[in-house]
């Protein structure tokens, strides 16, 4: 019986690692950082980003139909190490910030349109709205003061991009959960620190 089991554990963690790796591999191919850098500016960073997007055959086809997309631009501070842990602990385990792209087709007009907060901008093409998808330039995460005192060196901070799922209308959202096409996003990307304090 003891030999079952292992044996069992063995075949479970081989499969745990294959989907992994696999996940792994199709988030690296779908969304690549171009640019990922941060200013320390009063005591909080000036995050700036850019990424390129690969939007998969089927998901394009679900924006033509009406589906809109939702993209999730996240922050995490890494260190100083006690400032990190303390957000974490403090925003249950969530980005420590993260703003929200929505992309979606106007069928009328023929164009595409990218809504930032209450802010939005309109695209003659697929490929410019997707180059505006994750682009944010001085976006100031945590509260004013929250790093006073700390070096660029002594800080440090990642960022990923990712399609959110839970926006998408429930049946697209149960194809979402088998389907490859429907995993998009980024691994986390260091922020490269620029040096003004």
């Amino acid at each position: 019986m003891t030999a079952f089991i292992t044996r069992c554990l063995r075949n479970v963690s081989w499969l745990v690692c294959l989907l992994v790796c696999l996940s792994h591999f199709a988030w690296a191919d779908s969304i690549s950082a171009r640019r990922a850098e941060a200013e320390l500016v009063d005591g909080q960073l000036a995050i700036s980003t850019r990424f390129g997007i690969k939007l998969p055959p089927g998901l394009s086809e679900a924006l033509t139909q009406g589906v809109p997309l939702t993209f999730r631009l996240e922050f995490e501070l890494t260190r100083p190490r006690t400032t990190a842990y303390y957000l974490n602990l403090s925003q249950w385990f969530a980005p420590h910030a993260s703003i929200i792209f929505k992309l979606s087709y106007q069928p009328l007009t023929d164009r595409y349109r990218v809504t930032i907060g209450s802010f939005s901008n309109y695209y003659a093409s697929l490929n410019d709205a997707m180059r505006a998808i994750g682009a944010i330039q001085s976006w100031r995460v945590l509260n004013a003061g929250t790093l006073s005192g700390d070096t660029p060196d002594q800080v440090a901070g990642r960022v990923r991009l990712v399609l959110d799922i839970s926006e998408l209308p429930k049946p697209f959202q149960l194809n979402a959960l088998g389907s490859a096409d429907w995993t998009l996003g980024s691994n986390w990307v260091a922020l490269d620190m620029k040096g003004r304090s």
